[in-house]
């Protein structure tokens, strides 16, 4: 068990109440989205791109991965400075920056606006809500002040509902409402700082001293797969890397021989959903007896949410308090990334 001054000492910014009140920020956010006036037609759009960077980008990620199944036109998540060359008028273009100043996505709104493209921009301000106004262009205003990680809610489930609103998918709240309830019962487990009764807390002290690295299927939980991954860097200050069934079959797997003292330090978690191909769930099965010949840990994380978001929510939350227990132990603090704000200020001195 780890004691509470603990997190007071490190967590000096207080990511626990952050975390505590995702729920919170899922309704919030919810609300904005619904209450936002779509003041143009978006009819004949034949593809979305999905615009933004690290916390603003990964929302777009799950928000693809989850509507795959049902949507009728190509999402995409673009990470760069421009739009791909198919961009067009028949494009919607969504600029999603969650401080508004990510200067790939400031670039991507202007490459956007020269392809003519459809365009909608989610920010909390910036130079994203200035070129908005500026051009005329649609814009969903989020709270500002916290991390872009720490603002998935808005990141999510405001593109959730914008795409529900412009009728490309259906109406989503019975699957928002199981997330909500979810996560709100999961809360009691995850503020417990006992070891026995908080998987969070046993996981981060099974990865701490060891290479993370991230396993799931292609289907649902690609993206979860990324925010483990991104969290884990982020917050716990360590490296990770993960890969996808069943591509890692066809080439990943066969790394796991040489260097046996380096596999001995890797701690691997494997995300699962019951509606994993039956032939994935089979390599899966095949595959792990494989590492575990060689890895420190083996971690089989599932969840028995009876909806797809459900369980997309369920395992992200898990995944971003395992992040943040791991800081804890490691005795850093969670909030601050010290390594891109630097990265940030050279960018800017050499412009």
């Amino acid at each position: 068990m780890i004691d509470r001054k603990i997190l007071k000492k490190y967590d000096k910014q207080d990511m626990f109440r952050v975390l505590f009140d995702f729920p919170v920020q899922i309704c919030d956010a919810v609300d904005i989205a619904a209450s936002t006036k779509i003041k143009y037609s978006y009819k004949g759009i034949k593809n979305i791109i999905i615009n933004g960077l690290g916390g603003s980008a990964i929302g777009g990620d799950i928000l693809r991965s989850y509507v795959s199944g049902e949507m009728k036109i190509p999402v995409s998540v673009n990470r760069n400075y421009s739009l791909p060359g198919y961009a067009g008028k028949d494009t919607l273009a969504i600029l999603a920056s969650y401080s508004g100043n990510t200067e790939e996505t400031v670039s991507a709104f202007r490459d956007a606006l020269n392809k003519e493209c459809n365009i909608i921009c989610i920010s909390s301000g910036g130079e994203i809500e200035k070129l908005a106004k500026k051009h005329g262009k649609q814009l969903m205003k989020i709270p500002g002040g916290l991390q872009p990680r720490c603002a998935l809610g808005y990141s999510f489930f405001t593109l959730l509902v914008l795409f529900t609103k412009l009728g490309f998918i259906k109406d989503k709240s019975d699957e928002i409402n199981d997330v909500i309830i979810n996560l709100d019962q999961s809360l009691s487990e995850y503020v417990s700082l006992s070891f026995e009764t908080n998987e969070a807390l046993r996981i981060a002290a099974a990865i701490k001293g060891h290479m993370p690295v991230i396993y799931s299927s292609a289907d649902l939980l690609d993206a979860v797969n990324l925010r483990w991954r991104g969290q884990i860097s982020e917050n716990g200050k360590i490296l990770a890397y993960g890969n996808l069934y069943p591509e890692m079959n066809h080439n990943e797997l066969v790394g796991w021989k040489l260097n046996e003292e380096i596999l001995k330090k890797i701690a691997v978690i494997v995300l699962h959903d019951k509606d994993d191909n039956e032939r994935v769930k089979l390599r899966m099965k095949i595959t792990e007896r494989v590492y575990r010949k060689y890895a420190a840990n083996v971690f089989d994380v599932y969840s028995d949410c009876r909806t797809k978001l459900g369980r997309i929510f369920d395992l992200i939350y898990l995944g971003d308090w395992v992040s943040y227990y791991l800081a804890i132990l490691n005795e850093v603090n969670p909030t601050p990334v010290n390594a891109i704000s630097s990265l940030k200020k050279e960018l800017e001195k050499a412009k």
